[in-house]
């Protein structure tokens, strides 16, 4: 089974987190699913550089990259994945969206009120409690 290695930014302003939804897709368990916005990490990219390129791909956002909170190793049905997640800061709500169909910034209480991606519920549940 393939392994693929992801970066995820839980990124804060005004307190409060961004998150994003997936587009429609032929895998039903994360079509549509919401999730921290981030994507892989390419061949000899820091993880940070990674999590930087990928949020200015998909929002068109630049972000400060701050600490790490918990990398989350989860199997889908049909892959594995290594996600790496890090809060991150912005001094902008404005955004672009290139591949997601919705952006939310949402209050941590509200968090558990989205149908998340399997993966991104550890995530979730670590920042709420």
């Amino acid at each position: 089974m393939k392994t693929v290695e992801v970066v995820a930014a839980i990124i804060k302003n005004n307190n409060q987190i961004l998150c994003t939804q997936r587009g429609e897709s032929k895998l039903a368990y994360i079509s549509k699913k919401w999730e921290f916005p981030g994507g892989k990490v390419e061949k000899n990219e820091s993880l940070k550089a990674a999590l930087q390129r990928e949020i200015m791909e998909e929002l068109h956002m630049h972000v400060d990259v701050m600490e790490h909170v918990i990398t989350v190793n989860h199997e889908y049905p049909d892959f594995k994945i290594i996600m790496h997640s890090f809060f991150c800061t912005t001094n902008t709500r404005n955004l672009t969206l290139t591949e997601h169909l919705e952006a939310k910034w949402l209050n941590l209480e509200e968090l558990p009120s989205l149908d998340w991606a399997a993966a991104d519920i550890p995530i979730v549940d670590k920042l709420i409690n």
